[in-house]
């Protein structure tokens, strides 16, 4: 009886020893800590109207017309790129044109950083409209982003655009009384993601 007795005596340690060890095992100190986080995107806003419309009338050939213009950046992030899309239409009142009436306007493109009088880039309406607007990028904006860097929130560039009936010196009676509504659209593109 005696032995039974350190036996049980035995096993009940054992047992004690390891309820003991098994719930050292899962007692432990936590502590938590909740990070609250918010991520916003950015705005790009190009304004000056998107669109610019611009009415090309009563014009004779050899006339020039002058057209200022501003971009300016109203949003939070920077504009790296603009693409410049033209579309226009001409009312031919006799219905006797035979060419494009785009054809015979010239486009002149100038930045005011300088009062620069040569043209930047230069093309007829007709051209322009059949450009793709990456050539465009490049022939028109790429020089002043080169040298400005983009526009910045809150900044603005000005630019003129000088319209011309190019005088061919052959007879042009059939552009007499027509109209041209050239339609302008600026698409404003951020540049590539950085790390923030």
């Amino acid at each position: 009886m005696k032995l039974k007795k350190q036996l049980s005596l035995a096993l009940a340690s054992s047992v004690l020893g390891v309820a003991l060890i098994s719930g050292g095992t899962y007692a432990y100190f936590s502590d938590q800590e909740v990070s609250s986080n918010s991520f916003a995107a950015g705005t790009l806003d190009l304004s000056m109207n998107e669109t610019a419309l611009i009415e090309l009338e009563n014009l004779k050939p050899g006339d020039t017309m002058m057209r200022e213009f501003n971009l300016e950046n109203d949003g939070s992030l920077k504009i790296e790129n603009v693409f410049l899309e033209t579309a226009y239409s001409v009312n031919d009142i006799e219905n006797n044109n035979t060419e494009d009436y785009g054809k015979h306007i010239k486009v002149n493109f100038l930045w005011n950083w300088d009062q620069e009088s040569e043209p930047v880039f230069e093309t007829t309406l007709y051209d322009l409209q059949q450009m793709d607007p990456d050539v465009v990028k490049r022939d028109i904006w790429d020089p002043l982003w080169e040298q400005k860097g983009g526009l910045d929130s809150e900044e603005s560039h000005d630019f003129w655009v000088e319209f011309e009936f190019v005088d061919n010196d052959a007879d042009q009676n059939m552009y007499q009384g027509d109209a041209l509504s050239l339609e302008w659209t600026f698409n404003a593109t951020q540049g590539d993601g950085e790390e923030k």
